[in-house]
């Protein structure tokens, strides 16, 4: 288990170091919105609906370690899509 540093640490990344994504998991018919790390390791870990891809398991990673500080947010917003690309799930940038 790891450690957090303050009380919004999972949600301080947010505008241009971790764009928003809507993304559009198969069964679903509306998009989950992801703004920031905080909620990519929630999606990851409590709405996957698998957890058996090489992707999946790389973004998980790398969404944890990037709540941790060590990996760039950008890193693991990449991560995220790839494991989508992986799913087939659709995505798209969120511009405001």
């Amino acid at each position: 288990m790891f450690m957090m540093q303050g009380p919004n640490v999972m949600n301080r990344y947010t505008s241009h170091q971790f764009p928003a994504l809507r993304i559009l998991m198969s069964g679903q018919e509306k998009y989950s919105v992801v703004r920031t790390l905080g909620d990519a390791a929630t999606m990851l870990i409590s709405e996957w609906p698998g957890d058996d891809g090489e992707e999946y398991v790389v973004a998980v990673r790398t969404c944890l370690d990037a709540i941790r500080g060590t990996t760039p947010p950008g890193a693991a917003r990449e991560a995220l899509m790839r494991a989508a690309d992986e799913a087939g799930f659709r995505y798209l940038s969120v511009v405001h």
